[in-house]
């Protein structure tokens, strides 16, 4: 058992009233002796002798809790070494029916305000910096105890599982669906156009090469190469058009294909069936779950970086929305209200489905101790109050001895 400056103070404070408890015990005694010896049969002898019983009953009854009185196997004494067992089941009873009840604790979280007085902490932007400090701190041990390895497999696995398992074209079909109807893909097809623009005008033999080719057999050569180059000369110049007029119709075409394939992707069976059998094809290549690691990876690096750096913006935008959140339940009652519920809700669930569990670590901790130790350890938490009871025995002992001769004179 570790000793402490406390246990040491309580040590001599029981020492101190032990003695003098004692010693008040042992006048009492040498005054008894002294009117035997002198034959007095006073005042002074009652006085001394119900003193005496007094004090030699309590200090039986005191010494008798943490031990057998001038080792004598008196019974039902030492009661707390021979019975620790059973004071430890009751001391767990005892807290679990008055301290772990439902509706002791539910009055407590009530009474408590919890809700509102975190929200008015959190209001506090040093308050909501300290919490977002420490989720950053958490997320970062969280993601950091990960092999970057592990987590690039599990969650790229995972998410070829799930792709697997969902159809994704009406999925797609709803993200599409609204990106054209704002025109948000425009940028997109700029930068389509304007690359097949450059291809176009980078690749002349290669394309003229490749019409040609099509030709049939017996169509003369000058002519696949005149016929070649109409058609190159035609490509070109309508990919320039598309590329330099943000309003040409083929664009406008496009817009009308990608919406069309908006409502297909989430109405259309075939065109499901087709999507979710192309992804599924996709996603068990390797080139793409390597991406996939590849971007779940930079993901784990990205939030390591945005959580660990405390100028971050996210780490500002979270202390802000925390502080945010703090104010709004400070000044909102109904908030509060709903807040403090689900707050006890849990608390009651924990209460009530692990309450054995609970005040079972009472009396697994009194079963583990050896008993003169648990008597040496609870004499030292209240035995100087109890050396009090001895004193209080001479006393009153005394004083009740005092009154009986004097009632006995008066009859």
């Amino acid at each position: 058992m570790t000793t402490t400056v406390t246990d040491e103070q309580r040590r001599a404070d029981l020492r101190r009233y032990k003695a003098l408890a004692t010693g008040l015990l042992l006048v009492a005694a040498a005054v008894y002796a002294v009117t035997l010896a002198t034959g007095s049969d006073g005042w002074v002898r009652a006085g001394a002798e119900a003193a005496l019983v007094g004090g030699l009953a309590d200090w039986f009854a005191v010494t008798a809790l943490f031990r057998r009185p001038l080792g004598l196997p008196i019974p039902h004494t030492a009661i707390i070494p021979t019975r620790k067992d059973q004071l430890g089941q009751g001391l767990s009873d005892f807290v679990g029916t008055q301290f772990l009840s439902a509706e002791v604790v539910g009055e407590r979280v009530r009474g408590a305000e919890v809700s509102r007085r975190v929200g008015a902490w959190l209001a506090q932007p040093h308050n909501a910096e300290r919490v977002g400090q420490e989720l950053a701190t958490a997320a970062s041990s969280a993601v950091g105890v990960l092999r970057d390895d592990d987590v690039r497999g599990l969650v790229a696995d995972a998410l070829t599982r799930r792709l697997e398992q969902v159809q994704v074209g009406p999925v797609l079909g709803r993200v599409l669906g609204p990106v054209v109807a704002d025109g948000a893909h425009h940028g997109l097809v700029d930068v389509a156009a304007s690359r097949l623009h450059a291809w176009l005008r980078d690749n002349r033999e290669q394309v003229q090469r490749v019409v040609a080719d099509q030709a049939p057999d017996w169509s003369p050569r000058f002519v696949d190469r005149k016929v070649a180059e109409k058609v190159y000369d035609e490509l070109l110049r309508v990919a320039a058009n598309v590329d330099a007029d943000p309003r040409h119709p083929l664009r406008a075409t496009i817009d009308s294909f990608l919406a069309r394939l908006a409502t297909d992707l989430r109405e259309d069976p075939s065109t499901i069936a087709s999507t979710d059998s192309l992804v599924q094809r996709l996603s068990a290549r390797p080139e793409v779950r390597e991406a996939l690691h590849d971007l779940v990876s930079a993901g784990r690096k990205l939030v390591l970086e945005l959580v660990e750096d405390p100028t971050s913006d996210l780490r500002r935008r979270v202390a802000e929305a925390l502080a945010a959140f703090g104010a709004r339940v400070a000044r909102d009652e109904a908030l509060q209200r709903r807040l403090d519920d689900q707050l006890l809700r849990a608390v009651l669930h924990v209460v009530e489905g692990y309450r054995d569990e609970l005040t079972r670590v009472i009396t697994d901790t009194v079963e583990r101790w050896d008993g003169p130790e648990t008597a040496r350890r609870i004499e030292l938490q209240v035995g100087r109050d109890l050396q009090f009871i001895r004193l209080n025995g001479t006393v009153v002992g005394a004083l009740a001895g005092l009154a009986i001769h004097a009632v006995t004179l008066l009859a």
